[in-house]
């Protein structure tokens, strides 16, 4: 027995001397990644910048500590900032070692404004006179969209170029939740306004069908046209390649019908990229990547003037405070109302750029943020760039401001609100639980969740969305120099992209963020400045510090398996933590 518990405690003793020495050298490992990532990259010549495109965009990456220790172990998720992104292909073109690009299709999560916002930085690339060659073992549709703008499209000899057109395929709760016995109440301005449509029909409502029809149409417009282009392939003939579904079809139907040039292996393309830069096969090519990039210098000079162009990042779900669950990264009003008091008055910056990037949210927190943006905008000019959305609630943020571009793929508008509150009533009388009150007044138990709204309580709800959707369109017309009248023509809660936002008047410009950054200096009447994006992003420590398991693991595990149904689980395992009013387009306009 003596023997036993020695050669236990020695066991014991043995694991934990083990953890904390793997611990230590990872910690040590990260540090040693995070040191050399900060590097300046030396760019050799003759090189080559690689875009390989596998993972998920967002607006901008921050420094995630958890995040970073689990690509440690599974580097198989990439995220990758479309900040980063746009810089690089700028650097790229400017850098006279770097003799061109090679975009490396595999699956990329993001919308086809963002899309539209990087091919349009290629397509400025490539007036350097430097090539763009495109791989892909299979194109995504998406990406095919992007990489159409390359001087040669290589796929793999098995490979296949996914090209079919669009389609949004919204889920329906109703029937399930009438299952589980739980009702949605819903209370709403604006016969558009789909966002409920979800947890209370079982199929589209003719307005909805309606405006998804529009603008998916005209965001297939944009693909075709721009893809029409640059393979120099009629719109008809790219409509009647996606209804052959050619991706059925062996890859030699690609290059028949011109949407690819040549079938060539992954390990073949290096040598053609040799030829290109003029060097000999048994010479080293020099490739960048995304993360070298975007540690090489800039070839402008230091700017001395002082002068600051603010660019302020918005992106996300909208809410009222950071207690929020769904705030980890989004839009929390307390603190953007904040950080936009402090680009008032610092006298510095000259103009600031506001890049939405948001299906809205709070409706609330939308007003708040409205009246810090009208504050700024008495100060300095404020230019607002959207991004994939700025609707509803992404609206109301922008709709004061000097100025308004977007993509003509960005999805705006959606000028409406709803209150959507649970009655869980039938789930109580299912299990057993039931429910009694003693009140003092008529309305001491409003919102319970226990049983449904009374005639009462309803009329009291729907009037103050009335009052909300007043308010909502006053700011508009204010915002936009429009009568109240004309807004509600195209308000009622209707999608718009922002080629047709454009025509209606709600976008002022078509174009991405440096379209946006131009204006803004004009605006402002400078000629030297330097940009600089806020909020600040977190160092590595702060980030590791500020992390918490529960929600990465949340985070990662649950939304790897919901996937696209995340949000929409989100909505309802949070909904206790939503701002009774919303002002939010749909979970489920991504199109596919």
């Amino acid at each position: 027995m003596k023997d036993f518990l020695k050669f236990t405690f020695a066991t014991v003793t043995g694991i934990i001397i083990s953890s904390v020495i793997l611990f230590v050298l990872s910690i040590v490992t990260l540090f040693g990644i995070l040191s050399t990532s900060d590097t300046e990259t030396v760019v050799k010549k003759n090189s080559v910048m690689v875009l390989d495109l596998n993972g998920t965009l967002v607006e901008r990456t921050q420094e995630d500590a958890l995040g970073i220790l689990s690509q440690l172990v599974n580097d198989d998720s990439n995220t990758y900032g479309l900040d980063d992104i746009l810089s690089s292909i700028k650097k790229a073109k400017e850098n006279e070692d770097i003799k061109g690009i090679y975009l490396q299709a595999s699956s990329l999560s993001c919308s086809y404004a963002s899309l539209q916002e990087i091919r349009n930085a290629l397509l400025d690339f490539k007036e350097s006179g430097k090539f763009i060659i495109a791989y892909g073992d299979g194109y995504t549709q998406g990406l095919y969209y992007l990489s159409s703008v390359a001087d040669k499209i290589m796929l793999n000899p098995q490979g296949m170029i996914e090209w079919r057109g669009l389609a949004s395929s919204p889920i329906f709760y109703k029937d399930l939740l009438q299952k589980l016995g739980v009702e949605m109440q819903i209370f709403k301005v604006g016969t558009y306004k789909s966002a409920v449509e979800p947890f209370t029909s079982t199929e589209m409502s003719p307005a909805n069908r309606e405006q998804v029809t529009a603008f998916i149409q005209s965001i297939w417009g944009q693909i075709t046209t721009g893809v029409s282009a640059s393979r120099n392939l009629t719109v008809d003939s790219l409509n009647a390649y996606a209804d052959r579904m050619l991706m059925f079809y062996p890859a030699e139907a690609s290059v028949k019908t011109g949407l690819a040039d040549t079938l060539v292996y992954r390990n073949d393309v290096r040598n053609y990229l040799k030829k290109l830069v003029k060097i000999g096969e048994d010479d080293k090519l020099s490739m960048l990547s995304l993360n070298d990039m975007i540690n090489v210098k800039k070839n402008t000079p230091k700017d001395k003037s002082g002068n600051i162009v603010a660019v302020y990042y918005a992106s996300g779900e909208i809410t009222d405070h950071p207690s929020s669950a769904a705030s980890e990264d989004g839009i929390v009003g307390t603190k953007v109302i904040q950080d936009l008091r402090k680009l008032k008055d610092d006298d510095d910056i000259k103009a600031v750029v506001l890049r939405v990037n948001s299906p809205g949210g709070s409706a609330f927190a939308s007003e708040q943020i409205w009246h810090a943006v009208k504050e700024l905008k008495s100060k300095k000019p404020v230019i607002v760039s959207m991004g994939d959305y700025a609707a509803s609630g992404g609206y109301y943020i922008s709709c004061i401001a000097d100025t308004i571009v977007a993509e003509p793929t960005t999805l705006t508008g959606s000028i409406g609100i709803f209150g959507m509150i649970p009655n869980l009533k039938g789930l109580t009388d299912k299990i057993g639980l039931t429910y009694d009150v003693v009140k003092t007044n008529k309305f001491a138990d409003f919102g319970t969740l226990m049983r449904p709204f009374n005639n009462d309580e309803k009329v009291l709800l729907q009037m103050m969305i009335a009052q909300g959707y007043d308010t909502f369109v006053s700011r508009c017309a204010e915002g936009r120099g429009m009568t109240k009248e004309g807004i509600e023509k195209i308000a009622e809660g209707r999608v718009w992209t922002g080629e047709a936002a454009k025509e209606l008047g709600l976008v002022d410009v078509l174009g991405g963020i440096d379209k946006a950054l131009e204006i803004a200096v004009g605006k402002a009447g400078i000629d030297s400045y330097t940009v600089i994006p806020y909020p600040q992003k977190k160092d590595f420590l702060s980030s590791l510090l500020d992390s918490q398991p529960t929600n990465y693991v949340e985070s990662q595990l649950i939304k790897s398996n919901l996937g696209e149904y995340y949000q929409q689980f989100g909505l309802l395992k949070n909904i206790k933590e939503q701002s009774m009013i919303q002002a939010r387009i749909p979970f489920d306009l991504n199109m596919k």
